[in-house]
């Protein structure tokens, strides 16, 4: 059994179809109701829904406060290499893209790790491209060897694994996994991600059950918002995260919200989300699970950043660089895709401590929990 089963069940078009005839009956139904359905969720990303925004809003901020109090987490990438195996349509990474291509050496990467480590953070994610004979498994142990000393949280973001490999890191100090699904689309994923291993739909499909299986702590998911119609992508990931929720109990959560942005070789979005939009959804996630972690990234403008928190985010990235050496050193290898927050860490947590937050450097501390 994995969510592959499940997924199937489901039709792309039917499910499209059923979220766009919702209507403000149905919003209104899910709106009152105690304990939101998968179905409630489809009229809460409805267009319909669109004309229910504040009342969204404000039930989305009172369960946020009521589950996660005044507090923001904040983390920072820490991109160890760029090189990628993979043609994908949409990222700077991509193989087709005549770059120079960087992976950083035990000694670049610690680094990185000091610059971060003056910043004030606890919480690091590990970002590459996806290069299974650069940055394979053997450079994950050596690089969290050296890492794992110096932060209470790790968490990764690179190629799918094997559950064998998973559960090899996992005691390393690797506590949590993002592997966003790029799009349920399989048709449209199959377009987008030609060539290499990452062109295998239902390998990343069922990552997340490979790692519920190895134990890991927490796994984080979502689709690259621009690349098929948001609203049915969105409830899939919905769909997925309602199964791995009741498959794996003991892992926690986090849900993303990556729209498209400028890269080199990269494509425009194929869907144009509004900041609306964006709203609606973060609102939407939170009315239908009040304990999921909700990600908001340097993606997005600093005006939105800033007025977007109080509706449901749960965690914030601050002063990042999406290039290997790019805080320490400040090579000129490429980056995944352009920022546009590009305020530092610190002016970050003036902002929410100025909007009566407290920003939250770690997240917890490994020997707090128990075997599994």
């Amino acid at each position: 059994m994995s969510f592959k089963n499940i997924f199937t069940q489901h039709n792309w078009d039917a499910v499209k179809e059923s979220i766009y005839s919702k209507t403000a009956t149905d919003v209104e139904r899910a709106l009152a109701a105690g304990r939101r359905t998968l179905e409630d969720f489809k009229s809460l990303i409805s267009p319909a829904a669109l004309h229910y925004l504040e009342q969204m809003a404000q039930l989305s901020h009172r369960l946020t406060r009521q589950r996660f109090g005044n507090t923001m987490q904040l983390y920072i990438p820490l991109y160890l290499s760029n090189e990628c195996q993979n043609i994908c349509t949409y990222c700077g990474f991509s193989l087709d893209n005549k770059i120079r291509r960087k992976t950083l050496r035990a000694a670049e990467i610690m680094q990185e790790v000091e610059v971060i480590k003056a910043m004030g953070y606890k919480h690091v994610l590990l970002v590459t491209g996806e290069a299974w004979q650069t940055v394979g498994v053997d450079y994950f142990k050596e690089a969290l060897q050296l890492i794992g000393p110096h932060f209470s949280h790790i968490s990764m973001e690179v190629q799918p694994m094997d559950e064998a490999d998973y559960a090899a890191l996992i005691p390393l100090g690797l506590q949590s996994v993002l592997v966003y699904q790029e799009t349920y689309h399989e048709a449209d994923y199959k377009l987008h991600h030609p060539k290499g291993r990452k062109s295998n739909f239902d390998y990343r499909l069922e990552t997340p059950d490979r790692l519920g299986r190895a134990g890991i702590h927490k796994m984080g998911l979502g689709v690259l918002i621009g690349l098929e119609d948001w609203r049915t992508d969105s409830f899939f990931t919905a769909l997925h995260l309602q199964y791995l929720e009741k498959t794996y109990w003991q892992t926690r959560y986090s849900i993303s919200f990556p729209r498209l942005r400028p890269c080199t070789g990269g494509l425009p979005p194929k869907v144009e989300m509004k900041d609306r939009e964006l709203v609606q959804l973060i609102c939407a996630y939170r009315l239908l699970d009040p304990d999921v972690e909700l990600s908001l990234s340097t993606r997005e403008s600093e005006q939105f950043r800033n007025h977007v928190i109080k509706l449901g985010i749960t965690t914030m990235s601050a002063g990042s660089k999406t290039n290997p050496g790019g805080y320490a050193a400040d090579l000129q290898s490429l980056e995944q895709f352009e920022i546009s927050d590009e305020r530092s860490p610190q002016a970050i947590a003036q902002m929410l401590q100025s909007q009566g937050y407290e920003p939250v450097w770690k997240d917890w501390d490994g020997g707090l929990v128990g075997s599994r």
